[in-house]
């Protein structure tokens, strides 16, 4: 291949060696062009099935999965480098996500009646949510089946086609989708395309009626950039600097237990993980010995019964590598792991203390497991810290008496209280962020209509009483109007001096 030539394929690697795991190609615009057509096709089969019909599929579908569900994880284990199992949660996650999208269809996004008013009563009013068409969805390595199910199972249960476009770092994960599918169905209502950055601006301006993106607030800007081009709408899930709260009243054990978690798993390679932690003042000292000694526990090393995996992004060690040499050069103090954690391929929990709020392990995602602790006086300050961010993801507060009041008062699109990113396991639920976070959602009745447009229909019923919306209205129709307009809203306050 000369210089000026571009590669046909690329290489999906192990994180835990470097080894090839698989090549697969790398898709063109040209390429991206006919699948999209082709999926357009499909999408005309796939919406005349009705709900009932996608359900059947879908089920038949999930029923694949289920039966593969370790060779999936597998596939998940060897691209990400996570325990198997934590993929084998993910996958199940996914499954789950993909049941309810198949059940509620039909009820959220059926026709609805609604109330047409005093001045339309003789109007019938409903409200009918169509599918889009093709929806593109660019989906993360970190998650491979959790996240793009999130999207993936609530477009196709709305009605779209979907063309999935995974991430460079999992391909594998996504073709192994897109093969069950058409096992399960026969139909190319889900499609993949594989390929780096350019396949996936090439998906943005391919003609998709929507993006269904997941990954850094950097990428997803360029995503709203390139799909600016063509007016092609946009659910954005992007990145996140996720604060926990721990009040003074907390169950110090489950809250270190929690923490850890959060931190920690996955190699910190979660979007809604832990990143800040804000403890009362009068419980700091027994929560951080408790923290650390959770986190000492843990070892990130290449074996079966590791509870940690590597990086699976090798520029994001340089990142996390910053983020705490810079933490400790402002006066931060490593009181476990430090820049001597950062390995070649996997970095060791790290816990950060008495760091700035504006250094770069507060401030910037940095997507790996370090978590900073800070001291607070009152649980008002450690929620004016959690708020001192662009991100707006998610939150955690362990509280007995003020765990709901608290969670409410920070602004993220999503908080958990006593637990750990429980709202990610509940289907019902909308997921999403504000901010630098994103926007859109996914997940639950939310995310079912995030991939369809809504639609108003009026009937008449009977003949006006009064002839509005004609040019044979007369006076005396108006000054009706005006009388029933000041009977059902003239009764306000009065505004200005008597």
């Amino acid at each position: 291949m000369t210089a000026t030539e571009k590669p046909t394929t690329f290489d999906s690697l192990d994180p835990r060696t470097g080894d090839v795991v698989a090549s697969y190609p790398v898709h063109t615009a040209d390429d991206i062009a006919f699948v999209v057509a082709r999926a357009r096709e499909a999408a005309d089969w796939w919406v005349e099935l009705g709900f009932d019909g996608r359900k059947e599929q879908l089920t038949r579908w999930k029923g694949v999965i289920t039966r593969r569900i370790h060779q999936l994880a597998q596939i998940v284990h060897d691209e990400t480098g996570k325990p198997h199992g934590d993929a084998l949660l993910e996958a199940s996650l996914g499954i789950d996500h993909l049941a309810y999208a198949a059940s509620h269809a039909k009820k959220v996004l059926g026709p609805k009646r609604v109330s047409p008013g005093l001045l339309m009563a003789n109007q019938a009013a409903t409200v009918r949510y169509h599918p889009l068409g093709v929806v593109g969805v660019i989906g993360p390595w970190n998650y491979p089946v959790f996240t793009p199910m999130g999207s993936i199972a609530y477009a196709l249960a709305a009605g779209n086609a979907v063309v999935f476009k995974p991430s460079e770092y999992t391909p594998g994960v996504g073709a192994w989708l897109a093969s069950t599918f058409e096992e399960a169905v026969g139909r190319p209502v889900l499609q993949v395309v594989t390929g780096l950055g350019p396949t996936g601006a090439a998906l943005c301006t391919s003609g998709v009626d929507k993006i269904a993106f997941t990954g850094s607030t950097a990428t997803g800007k360029r995503v709203m950039a390139a799909c600016a081009e063509t007016l092609t709408p946009v659910v954005i899930e992007a990145g996140g600097k996720d604060a926990f709260l721990v009040d003074a009243d907390a169950d110090l054990d489950a809250a270190a237990d929690a923490a850890a978690w959060g931190s920690f798993a996955n190699a910190g390679q979660t979007c809604v993980g832990v990143e800040r932690i804000y403890v009362h003042r009068d419980v700091y000292d027994p929560f951080l010995a408790k923290l650390v000694a959770k986190a000492e526990a843990l070892t990130a090393y290449d074996a079966d019964d590791a509870q940690i995996g590597p990086i699976t992004m090798p520029s994001q060690l340089n990142i996390i590598r910053r983020h705490i040499e810079d933490a400790i050069a402002r006066g931060g103090r490593a009181v476990l792991g430090g820049p001597d954690a950062v390995g070649e391929r996997w970095v060791q929990p790290t816990v950060l203390v008495d760091v700035p709020e504006d250094s770069v392990a507060v401030t910037e995602e940095t997507f790996g497991p370090t978590v900073t602790v800070a001291k607070v006086a009152s649980m008002d300050e450690a929620v004016e810290l959690a708020n001192a961010t662009r991100y707006g993801l998610a939150a955690t507060v362990f509280s007995k008496r003020r765990g709901v009041e608290l969670a409410d008062r920070i602004r993220s699109g999503m908080a958990a209280v006593n637990g750990i990113i429980t709202f990610a396991g509940v289907p019902g639920l909308p997921f999403g962020g504000v901010g630098e976070s994103g926007f859109g959602r996914i997940h639950g009745p939310d995310g079912l209509r995030e991939f369809t447009y809504a639609k108003s229909i009026t009937r008449q019923r009977i003949k006006p009483l009064l002839a509005l919306t004609s040019f044979t209205r007369t006076e005396a129709a108006e000054k009706q109007l005006a009388q029933i307009m000041t009977l059902l809203h003239g009764r306000g306050t009065t505004i200005g001096p008597k």
